[in-house]
């Protein structure tokens, strides 16, 4: 299989022909090898339209709203990215490239070990991961921030003040908030004063956020 050409065509069928124009964000996408971040079994599917199982009951995000988070992101380069959930890594591969320095954490150790080794081996050393695997794991990344953008790829009952508190001034924070089957994704923007000017964008389905500033899961 091409994996070349099916990113290429990933790119013009799915992100560019759905409004994504940020070209910092489709070179990203073009550069990234997304079947690396799949399980082997699901490689020749990595470029399909479609959120796909990396184990322990998570998914990858479909490639067009890996694109449009990070959009609504607008990062230029220089910023520090605070990025919640590492899952199979893929996102925070594009956040890497995309940006000065990534923040990552996640809370089921294998997945957190799978994607640091894919990160290396692709040379993203600016992502500094952390596994909150722990009832009592810290909300944020309070000694790293402030953050010039913050993203939360699971699903939150509401925005975690605690994650807001730590965006730094024009900040932006984008996640999904709704119920644990549907939610709406929103971008948060820090104003000068201190002031959350909240945009809505697109409905969504992520896997639930689980903690503190989440969903709460009972202990077997």
């Amino acid at each position: 299989m091409n994996y070349e050409i099916s990113r290429k065509r990933m790119v013009q069928d799915q992100i560019a022909a759905r409004g994504v124009s940020d070209r910092r964000v489709i070179d990203a996408m073009l550069k990234i090898p997304r079947h690396i971040f799949v399980q082997e079994a699901f490689a020749a599917q990595a470029y399909s339209d479609t959120a796909l199982p990396i184990g322990e009951k998570q998914t990858i995000s479909q490639p067009y709203m890996v694109a449009l988070m990070t959009e609504l992101l607008g990062l230029t380069g220089t910023e520090k990215v605070l990025e919640i959930g590492t899952g199979s890594g893929y996102q925070t591969a594009i956040l890497a490239t995309l940006a000065d320095r990534v923040c990552t954490a996640e809370r089921i150790r294998p997945l957190a070990m799978r994607a640091r080794k894919c990160l290396d081996s692709i040379g993203l050393f600016n992502v500094k991961l952390r596994i909150n695997d722990s009832d009592d794991s810290p909300v944020g990344w309070e000694e790293e921030a402030p953050f010039d953008a913050i993203m939360v790829t699971a699903g939150a009952p509401d925005v975690p003040q605690v994650l807001t508190d730590q965006l730094a001034v024009g900040g932006r924070l984008v996640i999904p908030v709704g119920n644990e089957s549907e939610q709406r994704l929103l971008r948060i923007v820090k104003d000068a004063d201190g002031t959350l000017l909240t945009e809505a964008s697109v409905g969504c389905r992520f896997v639930p956020l689980i903690g503190r500033q989440g969903w709460q899961i009972e202990r077997t």
